[in-house]
Formats: C-alpha cells, sequence, structure tokens
C-alpha cells in the first residue's frame, strides 16, 4: 500500500493522500484489506484530512458480521482465515417432518413438537443481511464556465439515511467540459436510486443531467 504506519500522523495523512481517487484501500468494495487498515487508527482522522475521515466514518458503518466477511468478499486476502464447511445439525435429521401421527404417542408427539419448536427458533435468529449497492454516477454541467467544485459541493449536500458518499473525479467530455464522477455506498432497503438522481438533478443552476455508470451490489 502507498501509506506507512496508520499508528502515526505521518501514515494516516499518507492514507489520506491514497484515498483521495479512492474509496476502498483495495478494490471497490470492503476488503480485510481496508479492515486491517481500520483496526490501525486509534480514533477518527482530523477534519484536515477529508478523505481518510470519509473512508473512517464509511468503515465504520458496516456492521460486525460485515467486517468479518471482508475476507471472504470481493478478492479475499491470504490472511483471510480459513473456513470450513459448518458440521451438520443432527437436530435437523432428528426431525421427521413426515412422520405418522397414528405412530406416535402422546409423549414421542410431545417431544417432536418441541424439537420442532427449537428447530424454528434457531432459523429465525440467523442474523438478517443488509443488501448494498455501489454506485458510480456521472454528473454533467451545462458548459464550461460551470463552477464543478460548487457543483460537487451541493452533490455532497445530500444526505439520505443508508447513503455514504465516496472519492470523486472530474473527467473530460470535450470542448473544455468536464463531468463530476462520484462513487457513493447505499443500503438498497432505504435509498431509492432513482429518488437520488432525482435530488441531484434539482441543482438547475450547475446539473445538465445525470447518468449511473457503474452500479454493483455488495
Amino acid at each position: 500500500m502507498a501509506f506507512g504506519d496508520l499508528k502515526t500522523e505521518k501514515g494516516v495523512k499518507e492514507l489520506n493522500s491514497f484515498l483521495e481517487d479512492k474509496s476502498y484501500v483495495k478494490g471497490y468494495i470492503l476488503s480485510q484489506a481496508d479492515v486491517d487498515a481500520f483496526n490501525q487508527i486509534s480514533k477518527a482522522p482530523a477534519s484536515n484530512l477529508p478523505h481518510a475521515l470519509r473512508w473512517y466514518n464509511h468503515i465504520k458503518s458496516f456492521s460486525a458480521d460485515e467486517l468479518k466477511q471482508a475476507g471472504v468478499s470481493g478478492n479475499p486476502l491470504k490472511s483471510a482465515p480459513t473456513t470450513t464447511a459448518p458440521a451438520k445439525d443432527d437436530d435437523d435429521d432428528d426431525v421427521d417432518l413426515f412422520a405418522s401421527d397414528e405412530e406416535e404417542d402422546a409423549e414421542a408427539a410431545k417431544v417432536r413438537e418441541e424439537r420442532l419448536k427449537a428447530y424454528a427458533e434457531k432459523k429465525s435468529k440467523k442474523p438478517e443481511l443488509i443488501a448494498k449497492s455501489s454506485i458510480v454516477l456521472d454528473v454533467k454541467p451545462w458548459d464550461d464556465e460551470t463552477d464543478m467544485k460548487e457543483l460537487e459541493k451541493v452533490t455532497r449536500t445530500i444526505e439520505m439515511d443508508g447513503l455514504v458518499w465516496g472519492a470523486s473525479k472530474l473527467m473530460p467530455v470535450g470542448y473544455g467540459i468536464n463531468k463530476l464522477q462520484i462513487m457513493c455506498v447505499v443500503e438498497d432497503a432505504k435509498v431509492s436510486v432513482d429518488e437520488l438522481v432525482e435530488k441531484i438533478q434539482e441543482f438547475e443552476d450547475y446539473v445538465q443531467s445525470v447518468d449511473i455508470a457503474a452500479f454493483n451490489k455488495i
């Protein structure tokens, strides 16, 4: 990686520079590299290190289970723990869902009912995964006189529950005109991409149109 010891101020500054045009330490989704880097930082980066602070808050938004799975999702690292197939639950084999009631006496029926209840409770306690998407948006201005810094500023003022803004950069379109390419991560159940696009297009003084350049499920 292009940064040093994150336990030092110098290392965090180098991380800030590294993340200037990136949303993650490695690749385009959360990985073990982000978790390792996050665990090295003792506190949130200062406000004068906006890229590192934005990344820190984004990684902090993931649940403990999502962080544990980071080494398995996307590009797994060699340091990711090796998992083995879970042992087959003997209780599942013991539950005969097709047993005939005529062959059961009262005691056997009671035992069977208790096992079915325990089995259902165990299944219901499985943690619910939060579906998220990584999106890259192309925000196009009216002309070459549009203030692109102000365009990005007003875009980032949009706040929605489940929305986290990421890195951005200017991309040439032609005739001296640049477009803003900006990344974000959204929780699918909370954020409508169409609504997000509409909110950006409401800044009519700056924005001509918004296109979805990339859309990936996390």
